[in-house]
């Protein structure tokens, strides 16, 4: 649609997850008719990001060390792991303030369309964590949708011969949402996850 190297970069652009067509060209116009935009920090910020980040060998968060902020926070519950799919899952998380223990991070979910299996995410090194007996609990926080509930139903068979309690991260009616437009699954999930006032 643009000359050259215009389309170029919004094509780049184009390429990032959760960036339409319109997106990516709105950014790439606010680069060029933008003066005081800092082209060049960007950059540096994006070679400096691949160079530096790495994951961590514990849980599997981005770290810019060996571990992660988190597994060497001597104030956390080590007795205690929340899985998740993905590290953006970790900051979601910690953005409520509400859990103090571990996370393991799988890398993934179980999808068999996608040819994901147990065998791609980190499940192996989750059971080596497991292995020592100091954790308690493992919260199972993958995401609500088919992948993430058969990841969850996978690692809750695999974790039931353990003596560790395993938990699921409760799921149902949004705060603001109406009945009305709640489907099946998520209304029944309300209905079981529901508690005494």
């Amino acid at each position: 649609m643009y000359d050259g190297i215009v389309q170029e970069l919004i094509d780049e652009f184009g390429r990032l997850p959760g960036i339409g067509p319109k997106s990516a060209q709105r950014i790439a116009f606010h680069i060029l008719q933008t003066p005081s935009f800092d082209v060049k920090r960007l950059a540096e910020l994006l070679t400096e990001v691949r160079e530096r980040v790495r994951f961590c060998e514990i849980c599997g968060n981005v770290a810019e060390q060996e571990r992660c902020a988190i597994c060497r926070d001597p104030r956390r519950d080590p007795a205690v792991i929340c899985v998740v799919e993905d590290a953006k899952d970790v900051a979601a998380i910690e953005r409520t303030r509400e859990f103090r223990g571990l996370y393991h991070v799988l890398g993934g979910a179980i999808s068999p369309i996608a040819g994901v299996g147990p065998d791609d995410l980190r499940i192996a090194q989750l059971m080596t964590r497991l292995a020592d007996g100091t954790v308690q609990e493992v919260i199972l926080a993958t995401n609500p949708n088919l992948e993430g509930e058969a990841t969850a139903s996978y690692l809750s068979r695999l974790l039931t011969s353990m003596q560790i309690t395993v938990s699921r991260l409760a799921s149902g009616l949004p705060v603001g949402g109406d009945l009305e437009y709640a489907d099946e699954v998520t209304l029944g999930r309300a209905f079981e996850g529901r508690r005494v006032l």
